[in-house]
């Protein structure tokens, strides 16, 4: 017998996040409760070397809600998000990352707001990052904003919610998971932000760096401003 698709899709990819898997799933089981809908949450390993993987099978073992995607080997976070995405069955798509910076406790307000627009991106408060990871974030958000047009003052934050109709057929590519609300308004949705809770680490490491996040960056931004130019926009008469 078909099972029934859920109302919303959380989705969440880790790398080598071993120690926050059971703290993660718990977490995410009573915000998603919480929203009074139904739900499945979708845990994309991406080729961990460190056990994040079994981590994730025995919390699917023990709630069939909770779906396992393991990917052969590492491929990065936008693969793994867009396999997420392109699995995730429910009307409404939540994203978050695995390392318990973001707050599950912030989803039924994200999706209370999502009633008014087509996608809610966090706004990390009162950041518990340091110095340099702040001023890097607000340099690189100044300047997408100067170069795409957007109005998203904190791409960096993972937690979002979408209307899952305004993710279909967008492109994905090394980078997206950074451009998905961005681009998202280029196709006309409606974009709204909320502040959201921000912790500190306690667990594992951070995967990203000044050095791997610069130049990524600055290459993904021109091909999303080429892209965002050559969007193929029309209107049919009577439609």
């Amino acid at each position: 017998m078909t099972t029934p698709a859920p109302q919303v899709s959380a989705v969440v990819p880790a790398y080598n996040e071993v120690e926050n898997v059971p703290v993660l799933v718990a977490e995410l089981r009573t915000a998603l409760d919480a929203t009074g809908r139904t739900w499945e949450l979708l845990l994309i390993d991406d080729g961990s070397k460190d056990g994040t993987g079994e981590a994730m099978d025995a919390e699917g073992a023990k709630d069939p809600r909770v779906r396992v995607l393991r990917l052969v080997k590492n491929a990065g976070q936008s693969a793994a998000l867009a396999a997420g995405l392109v699995r995730a069955r429910g009307d409404v798509v939540v994203t978050l990352d695995a390392d318990l910076q973001n707050d599950p406790a912030d989803i039924p307000r994200l999706l209370a707001a999502l009633e008014d627009a087509d996608v809610v991106s966090g706004i990390r408060a009162q950041r518990n990052d340091s110095w340099i990871r702040l001023v890097s974030s607000r340099v690189a958000n100044a300047t997408r904003r100067a170069a795409l047009g957007d109005s998203i003052t904190d791409i960096g934050c993972s937690l979002k919610a979408y209307r899952r109709e305004v993710l279909a057929d967008l492109p994905m590519f090394v980078g997206v998971h950074r451009f998905l609300p961005a681009m998202c308004s280029f196709r006309g949705a409606r974009v709204i932000e909320m502040p959201v809770n921000h912790r500190a680490r306690t667990l594992g490491v951070s995967k990203y760096g000044m050095g791997n996040r610069l130049w990524a960056g600055i290459h993904d931004l021109i091909g999303v401003s080429w892209l965002k130019h050559r969007l193929v926009r029309y209107k049919v008469r009577g439609e």
